[in-house]
């Protein structure tokens, strides 16, 4: 009996555990089952009685909700247009704003510009405002920042309508070239676009006869990132007369690219005076005469020469080649002034720069071995103001001829040589003796150290106290302002730091680094081709 309780009581428990497992399976099964589309009918059986009507209320089901989508893909675009429109008519009158701030290098009307007081919309808008003021603020473009050294100094690119001048080329690319970047492209194609969309604005200062510019306006522009607030662009155009150019400022402060200011300038009475210091060397005198009297005199026409001569020997000579320029050209606008004492450069400048009797004057600081042209005058007279920039461009240095035209007989004409390539020459990055300033600044700094003798050092002196100023210093490569090669000796006279700036100076004026590394290699070449030379002859079976 016992036995016979157990089985059963065994048996029914193993029922309700079947019937257990079956309950779970059905829960399970109806949870995971994958659920019809919300509204979309089951599709009919082909071959049903009604399965040709019911495809056709289901395309027309299924037509009707595609309607609805387009019409809300519409409305939502149009959404869209409108935010972007009121997003640029912000932008404009950020624009209008940073150009009505002008020189002050703040941007004013923040206020009230968007309708809503206390909206969103204003307060987003105020914030855009804060963030473009503080970015402009901060850059280097209404004035100038002090600087520690001459290493903390962010360089100018300069470009044309077709070719970027950059110092940082490393080994792979060139001092001249196209942007390869599509970026840079596009970057320096919107801001031409945009400059030019500026300058033919009919409300442009008002006037509404002025001609209607294109890209061949296009004379040269100028910029640098700062990597913490934005990119700084200035933009030379022909302007309606001679010695008139339109000259435009924008900066894009990690965001669309603004205008702050747009202006004419008329270089017609803006004279240059050019000074010289020289000890001897009065064949190099009679090159720079030459191209002096191409340049200066028969195209540009608004120069004065200081020639500022050191010592006794050749002083006749150099005298004789002064006079002969004045007669063959009628050219009276110069100066000659004799120091019978040792050569020094930045004495030499000093003293021509102090000399000038007249009203304030731009100055350009140059050497005898120096060619330019008459579109770097330009340059000069574009990047300079008084009390507020100064210009240092870095000039081209010309490599050792003898290396770089050997195989020629005879050499290339100084003017054939004068291309911007990778073999024939390098951005002098590392000197400051050509400078472009007015006279007024020139005293304001202090001059030279004229403690200084011989070669190097007086550049960087004058360049650093600039840097501590409050004025804009433009450092950027020029395509008109070439270093011809000389020999360059150094002689013992000269401070153990200036001798080894010198030594530096005349390893890098010889030729590039791969036509340095094929003279220094030499030998293991020449030993190579003895090798090939020795070796068999393998005749082919």
């Amino acid at each position: 009996m016992l036995r016979r309780g157990l089985l059963a009581w065994v048996f029914r428990v193993a029922l309700l555990l079947v019937l257990l497992c079956c309950c779970v399976s059905l829960v399970y099964l109806l949870a995971c089952s994958p659920r019809a589309d919300v509204g979309q009918a089951p599709l009919p059986w082909v071959s049903g009685p009604t399965g040709k009507d019911g495809y056709q209320a289901l395309l027309q089901e299924r037509e009707e909700q595609h309607r609805h989508y387009i019409s809300s893909l519409k409305k939502q675009i149009s959404q869209l247009k409108d935010e972007l429109q009121e997003r640029s008519e912000q932008l404009k009158n950020v624009q209008d704003s940073l150009e009505h701030a002008g020189g002050a290098g703040g941007i004013k009307g923040v206020g009230g510009i968007i309708g809503g007081e206390g909206t969103m919309g204003e307060r987003s808008h105020t914030d855009l405002m804060d963030f473009l003021r503080s970015q402009l603020t901060k850059a280097e473009v209404h004035t100038g920042v002090k600087l520690p050294t001459e290493y903390a100094v962010v360089p100018f690119d300069s470009f044309t309508f077709q070719k970027v001048y950059q110092l940082e080329t490393g080994l792979t690319r060139h001092p001249e070239e196209k942007p390869v970047r599509k970026d840079k492209r596009d970057e320096l194609a919107e801001t031409i676009e945009t400059a030019l969309e500026t300058l033919n604005n009919p409300e442009e200062e008002g006037n509404v006869h002025h001609h209607t510019y294109s890209s061949s306006d296009f004379i040269e522009g100028i910029y640098r990132t700062e990597r913490d607030k934005g990119t700084h662009y200035e933009l030379t155009f022909k302007g309606d007369q001679n010695h008139e150019f339109k000259r435009l400022v924008f900066f894009r402060p990690f965001g669309p690219i603004m205008k702050v200011k747009s202006e004419r300038v008329d270089t017609s009475n803006m004279l240059i005076n050019i000074i010289v210091p020289l000890a001897k060397r009065a064949d190099k005198f009679k090159q720079f005469m030459h191209n002096f009297r191409e340049v200066c005199v028969k195209q540009d026409g608004r120069v004065h020469l200081t020639v500022v001569y050191f010592g006794k020997e050749q002083v006749a000579e150099v005298k004789s080649i002064l006079e002969n320029t004045s007669k063959e050209v009628s050219f009276k606008n110069y100066t000659f002034i004799q120091l019978n004492e040792e050569f020094s450069r930045g004495k030499g400048l000093d003293v021509g720069a102090k000399s000038w009797k007249g009203n304030n004057v731009l100055l350009f600081f140059c050497d005898v071995d120096i060619y330019f042209t008459a579109e770097f005058l330009n340059t000069c007279r574009l990047n300079t103001q008084p009390g507020k920039k100064v210009f240092y461009p870095v000039l081209f240095s010309l490599y050792n001829p003898a290396l770089i035209y050997g195989h020629h007989d005879p050499a290339p004409s100084i003017e054939q040589q004068l291309a911007i390539k990778k073999d024939t020459g390098f951005w002098r990055d590392f000197g400051f003796g050509m400078t472009c300033q007015y006279r007024s600044d020139f005293i304001n700094i202090g001059g030279f150290d004229i403690d200084i003798k011989g070669w190097g050092g007086e550049d960087v002196h004058l360049y650093r106290k600039y840097l501590h100023s409050n004025l804009i210093v433009v450092r950027t490569p020029v395509r008109g302002l070439f270093h011809l090669w000389h020999e360059k000796r150094c002689v013992d006279e000269l401070t153990p730091e200036q001798y080894k700036m010198c030594m530096q100076s005349k390893a890098m004026n010889e030729a590039s680094h791969g036509q340095l590394g094929m003279l220094v290699f030499r030998h293991e070449i020449e030993a190579h081709l003895r090798k090939q030379k020795l070796k068999p002859s393998i005749k082919k079976p």
